[in-house]
């Protein structure tokens, strides 16, 4: 199971950290887990290609991914909710391979 964690302070989304694996077929054949990586990459890639990696501290690694806003770049938050907005969706979509919480 994927598991994302949403941390809000003061109402806003501040932190977003993605960890597991769906397990919803064999690895290279896992649609979901396919899906949540693009998502992330496409994020991250965003960041680094539009100079905004500086305003977050990022971990990427095999089966977990952290992103942490040190500030309020207002690109870079858009960024992030739209990373949030498409993780909601593929835990609807597939919500016995992934579970999103939001804390905060």
């Amino acid at each position: 199971m994927i598991n994302t964690k949403f941390v809000y302070e003061k109402g806003n989304l501040n932190q977003i950290t993605v960890s597991g694996h769906a397990n919803y077929k064999t690895y290279g054949k896992d649609i979901v887990c396919a899906a949540v990586s693009t998502a992330i990459i496409v994020t991250a890639n965003a960041m680094k290609h539009l100079k905004l990696d500086q305003h977050v501290d990022l971990t990427i690694e095999e089966g977990y991914f952290k992103l942490h806003l040190k500030d309020n770049d207002e690109t870079t938050i858009g960024l992030i909710k739209n990373l949030e907005y498409t993780l909601n969706d593929i835990e609807k979509q597939y919500p016995k391979y992934m579970k999103n919480q939001k804390e905060g």
